[in-house]
Parts: structure tokens; C-alpha cells; sequence
């Protein structure tokens, strides 16, 4: 453990960047790091991930309310779902690893590459196929009794999958503020970030009474990823997300393909590297022409 401390302090300090910067990155990227890179078993992978992510998230959470970019009572009723879901989450990981040892283990890792897959294609489908939804954003979301009921529903389900494999509490919540709650950019990420927070200590918290919690290795993630994500709310208003959500989008691809192999499914590695690459390359290519489209200037003709 010793000769990767360094190796892990650097992951902790992107995956921090990252979740500044979009809300997104924590679970879905972390968790196939400590499994692929340390070689730590899924299980104590899941509940460190989570636990390290709840103190992280809550020092960026804090400086998105700080900022003004959390709608509290989204966050409110998305946690009235959400913090229940992941105990049951927490609770259902724990009993089937009781029940089936580590013959748990692959299958755990091939839920976790499904959640990582569905993650990255919301995310590539928001950032490449949804360019009008821009339109629909708010700043803020009324409070009626459909909203406080759709928002714990949602919550309940999200939370549940956050408990069970440590992925989502970033992209896929994010994707419901984007997708029902029309939020605005930057109300997406400080509403996520802080939402998560509560979520990831209700999950950490109950892995921790569980003992799937390595807390050496959690303190060496978070040296990494306290500095990161206090870089990552800074950089926020001056990195453009059109570009950076793609590109997390195919590192979680990535992360998905790598996991399976861990799971039994048999990948050359230019099966791991080639997919998320052709998409990178297109999302690269289509975000070009949107971009010059965009500057052209209009020519009107004159009436003969």
C-alpha cells in the first residue's frame, strides 16, 4: 500500500477537480480506481468511496451555498427519498456478501460497470443530443406537492443505487435537475453537490457500522481530493462544460469496460480504450461544427 499512496493522493485529487467542476466524478470514478489500480476488494472499495466522498462533498457543498447556487428545497425533498433509498442500498450489499462471500464479488463489479455504463451514456446523451434543453432552464423550481412527491420518489430509487454500488450520487441525480427540474447549469452542480453530501454521509455512515470502511485509505484519498474540489468550485465559472462533461463521459466508459474484465468479461485492451476513444473523437468533432455554427455570421439579402 505503501508504494501507491502517491498514485491514490493524485486520483483523489482529480476526481475532487472533477466533482467541483461538474458535481459529477465521485463514485462513478473512484470506486473502479480503488478496484482496477489498489486492488481493493469491491465491497471496502464501495464503503471507503463513500465515505471519503461525504466529507469531500460536504466542503463542496458548502461552497456552493456559499456561492448561491443550491436550490434548497429540491435538495430538501430529493433527500427525504434519498437517504433511506441508500440505506436500504446499504443494507441489501451487505446481506447478499454475507450470504455469497466473495463469489459476491463479480457480481457486485458487474453492477457496478452497468451503473457506470448507464452513467456515462446520460451524460454523453445529455451533452451531445440535448443542446435545446438549454432553453427550458431555471434558476429555481416551485415547490408543488407533484415536485416534493417526484422529487423523494426519484431520490428513493437514486439513493438505493448509491447505497448498492457507490455510483450516481453525481450523474445520475444530476441528470434528473437537469432533465425534470430544467435547473440551470450551475444550479445543477451546487444543488448536486450539496444534495450529495447528505446522501453520501447517510451511506458512508452505514458502511462504516457495516466495517467495509478503510479509513487509511480514505484519509490518503482525501488529501488528494480536499485541495481538488476546492479547485474544482474555482475553476467552475471559467471552464466551459461543453467540453468537459463528453470527456467524463467517455473516462466513465472506460471505467465501465475496464470493470467487467474484473467481472469475467474477456476484453482485448484495445476493447477497453478503443470505444470511449471513437466517441471522444465524434463528441470532439460534433462540439467543432455546433461551435462554428454558432459564430457564423448572417448574411441577409437585399429585396430587388
Amino acid at each position: 500500500m505503501l508504494g501507491i499512496d502517491l498514485v491514490i493522493v493524485l486520483f483523489g485529487l482529480g476526481v475532487g477537480i472533477l466533482v467541483g467542476l461538474t458535481g459529477i466524478g465521485g463514485g462513478s470514478l473512484m470506486t473502479p480506481l480503488l478496484v482496477l489500480f489498489a486492488g481493493i476488494s469491491p465491497v471496502v472499495a464501495i464503503g471507503t468511496d463513500l465515505a471519503y466522498g461525504a466529507v469531500t462533498k460536504t466542503l463542496g457543498g458548502w461552497k456552493h451555498w456559499r456561492s448561491g447556487t443550491v436550490d434548497m428545497g429540491v435538495s430538501k425533498w430529493l433527500a427525504v427519498g434519498s437517504v433511506p433509498g441508500s440505506l436500504l442500498g446499504v443494507v441489501a450489499v451487505d446481506l447478499l456478501h454475507e450470504r455469497y462471500g466473495k463469489g459476491f464479488d463479480k457480481v457486485l463489479l458487474a453492477g457496478i460497470a452497468v451503473a457506470l455504463v448507464i452513467v456515462a451514456v446520460t451524460i454523453l446523451t445529455r451533452a451531445l443530443f440535448m443542446p435545446k434543453l438549454v432553453e427550458r432552464e431555471r434558476d429555481t423550481v416551485e415547490l408543488t406537492n407533484r415536485v416534493r412527491g417526484g422529487a423523494a420518489g426519484i431520490g428513493l430509487v437514486l439513493g438505493f443505487v448509491v447505497g448498492l454500488t457507490s455510483v450516481g450520487s453525481g450523474a445520475l441525480i444530476g441528470l434528473a435537475l437537469i432533465l425534470i427540474f430544467r435547473l440551470t447549469p450551475h444550479r445543477v452542480v451546487g444543488t448536486d453537490v450539496f444534495h450529495a453530501a447528505i446522501l453520501l454521509w447517510s451511506a458512508g455512515l452505514a458502511h462504516w457500522v457495516g466495517g467495509n470502511v478503510d479509513f487509511g485509505l480514505m484519509g490518503t484519498i482525501l488529501i488528494g481530493s480536499l485541495p481538488g474540489v476546492w479547485i474544482g468550485t474555482h475553476l467552475l465559472p471559467r471552464v466551459p462544460a461543453a467540453g468537459l462533461r463528453p470527456a467524463l463521459g467517455c473516462v466513465l466508459l472506460a471505467s465501465a469496460l475496464g470493470v467487467s474484465t474484473k467481472a469475467g468479461l474477456e476484453l482485448p485492451a484495445y476493447g477497453i480504450l478503443a470505444p470511449p476513444l471513437l466517441i471522444g473523437a465524434a463528441a470532439f468533432l460534433l462540439q467543432r461544427r455546433r461551435s462554428r455554427l454558432a459564430v457564423r455570421p448572417t448574411t441577409e439579402v437585399a429585396p430587388a
